[in-house]
């Protein structure tokens, strides 16, 4: 159990993290206003998204859609502790990655849970081009993905193969 003790500390500081950020946008930035922080580049937009991700699905107002992406967010935390618990303690960069979906896809469900939405409000952009505004939470889930898929494809290869 004492292994594991960093990894609940650690999801548990992101998610604190995420909610502290949300909670100050919340109540500092107007909803649907931006505060310029690098002029060109990146913004701090208040935005609810109703949807996924980065804003896939946020135009809709579906209850059924709301009720999906909670039962998707269930189903995808649910496999996401099996295999925390599963994976070995000596596997400390895959704990790692599943620690930070962990803690992003808790903080955008406690979103969804008590407001209905989640706050987004990271808004990176070049121009008129700009990337879907996101969140920590988000971040969390999209770097513990990349590393995951880094791990899988990268250094577990390395280990399968017989040594020359």
């Amino acid at each position: 159990m004492k292994h594991r003790s960093f990894y609940f500390l650690l999801i548990l500081v992101l998610l604190i993290v995420d909610q502290i950020t949300k909670a100050i946008v919340f109540q500092k930035i107007a909803f649907l206003s931006s505060q310029s922080i690098i002029p060109g580049f990146f913004n701090l937009t208040h935005i609810h998204n109703r949807g996924a991700i980065f804003g896939f699905f946020s135009q809709s107002d579906s209850q059924l859609l709301h009720i999906v992406l909670m039962l998707a967010t269930l189903v995808a935390l649910a496999l996401v502790v099996y295999y925390f618990f599963m994976t070995p303690p000596a596997e400390k960069l895959t704990k790692i990655s599943l620690s930070l979906i962990l803690a992003g896809a808790l903080g955008n469900l406690i979103d969804r849970v008590f407001r209905g939405y989640v706050i987004d409000f990271l808004d990176l952009y070049i121009k008129k081009w700009h990337w879907p505004s996101f969140n920590v939470a988000d971040s969390c889930v999209t770097i513990g993905a990349f590393l995951l898929v880094f791990i899988v494809f990268f250094k577990r290869r390395r280990i399968c193969t017989p040594s020359s």
